[in-house]
């Protein structure tokens, strides 16, 4: 397997919280999947190796190469027919990093499957954790205005239903406070499942926490706003949460989204 792609697996699995691999001895029927054989422990990267960025990385990056004879066979990232139900099911009662504890539910995704637009938050609020339904809050209701308004006015047939919705993180975090670096990583393993499996034509970052997340950029959201990066070959757009825009000394920054917004609904709907 390329040193590369193997590494990415690596660092895929010790997001999952996984420490230790298995070989399978050469003699072994290799269509009976890992058996036993030597443990192998888990690559432990350095902060920016690979181009890990600390708020958003290996668990959303994917490698792309040949596998060499005798190599380990890994499953992919993304199983094949990969299906949100079957994403839900694999998350189940999770309690793979310390946000669950004060979880009330989690707060997966919602919206079309088959969206050519997806919209990523930070994370649950009060209000989605009491519903399990992610933006349902103020700034939910902000955001289904944004959408769309923002539609109607550029002659755009489009409701926010039409669209996914979902957040980086699935948990509430405590005081809404910033997602951590690890919550993020361990949840970003099934972000990339969501993106992946929906396959959208472009995504639309909220914020800074999913701007970097998803791009890897350190930069603020003000520095990233209005401009065109990429996620696997997904154009993403970047964006102010609407939380940010509920105060009431942002006005300027409500203009800016809404051209935000307008480039990408033409984009992907024209």
């Amino acid at each position: 397997m390329n040193p590369e792609r193997l590494k990415q697996y690596l660092e895929f699995y010790q997001d999952l919280g996984v420490k230790t691999i298995y070989k399978r001895p050469a003699t072994e029927d290799r269509g009976q999947g890992i058996g036993k054989g030597a443990a192998v422990p888990v690559h432990q990267p350095e902060p920016g190796v690979g181009g890990q960025e600390p708020g958003g990385g290996a668990a959303l990056r994917a490698g792309t190469s040949g596998t060499a004879p005798g190599a380990p066979e890994l499953p992919p990232m993304a199983p094949a027919g990969d299906t949100l139900r079957k994403i839900l099911e694999d998350i189940g009662d999770c309690r793979r990093c310390r946000l669950h504890e004060g979880r009330n539910k989690l707060v997966f995704g919602v919206g079309n499957e088959k969206s050519p637009l997806v919209f990523v938050g930070e994370g649950p609020g009060a209000d989605e954790d009491a519903q399990g339904i992610p933006f349902v809050g103020r700034a939910g209701q902000l955001l289904t205005q944004m959408i769309e308004n923002t539609a109607r006015k550029e002659g755009i047939p489009l409701e926010r239903d039409e669209v996914y919705i979902c957040n980086v993180v699935k948990c509430r975090p405590p005081g809404n406070r910033t997602p951590e670096p690890d919550e993020m990583e361990i949840c970003g393993s099934f972000l990339y499942r969501q993106i992946t499996t929906i396959h959208p034509k472009a995504i639309c970052a909220l914020g800074g926490t999913a701007a970097r997340a998803l791009t890897g950029h350190k930069e603020g959201v003000t520095k990233m706003r209005g401009r065109w990066f990429e996620w696997h070959g997904i154009p993403v757009m970047v964006t102010y949460h609407p939380s940010y825009l509920l105060r009431p000394y942002n006005q300027d920054a409500k203009r800016e989204a809404w051209e935000d917004l307008k480039k990408i609904l033409h984009f992907v709907y024209d």
